[in-house]
Order: structure tokens, then C-alpha cells, then sequence
């Protein structure tokens, strides 16, 4: 009985370290396209919706490091593209995916 008690702590422990590991994080960015990625950024919105309405997928540039993440939810950023913005987001490194909780635009 100890040793199954023991086992369900660590396991709980464990749980609780990876929804920790999962926190969401607010990043500055643009909203881009899968073809154009961080090409021009904030330079040429237009073509980031063209390309969306053509077929292309949203995606997230983080500004900082100009590193291009693919959108799991992208109905959240419907409203955003081409736009500068502020995501709150968890990210899925080993998929290089974001899940986008909120986004607002940077003014």
C-alpha cells in the first residue's frame, strides 16, 4: 500500500510539473503566412492576406527571435493578419506550434 501511495505522488508530481512546463507566455510578433514567414514583416499586409485567402496558413513570427511557428488554432487570429501583435500562447517546441490563447494588435 505504501508503495502504491508513493507511486500516485510522483505521478501527481510529475502531472503537475508538466502543466507547469505548458504555462502560457505572452510574445510580441506578426501574424505572417506559411509562404512569406518573416520576409516582410509589417511591410506589406496586403500581400500576408492574399496569400492567406489563396490557401496559405497563418503563421506567428516571434519578433525577437524572428523564428516562424505554425498556428494550431488559426481561427485566433482571424482578425490579425499582417498585423504586429501581442499573443498570449503556449507553445509546442517539438512541433514548432503555437496555440494562441489571446491576441492583441501593438499600437
Amino acid at each position: 500500500m505504501k508503495r502504491f501511495v508513493a507511486l500516485l505522488v510522483m505521478a501527481l508530481g510529475m502531472t503537475a510539473m508538466a502543466a507547469s512546463a505548458a504555462s502560457s507566455a505572452k510574445i510580441n510578433g506578426w501574424i505572417s503566412d506559411s509562404m512569406c514567414g518573416a520576409k516582410h514583416l509589417g511591410t506589406n499586409p496586403e500581400c500576408v492576406k492574399k496569400c492567406i485567402e489563396g490557401g496559405k496558413a497563418p503563421v506567428f513570427v516571434d519578433e525577437a527571435k524572428k523564428a516562424v511557428w505554425s498556428i494550431d488554432n488559426p481561427e485566433a487570429v482571424k482578425d490579425f493578419y499582417g498585423d504586429h501583435v501581442t499573443v498570449t500562447a503556449t507553445t509546442d517546441q517539438a512541433k514548432k506550434s503555437v496555440h494562441i490563447v489571446s491576441v492583441t494588435e501593438v499600437k
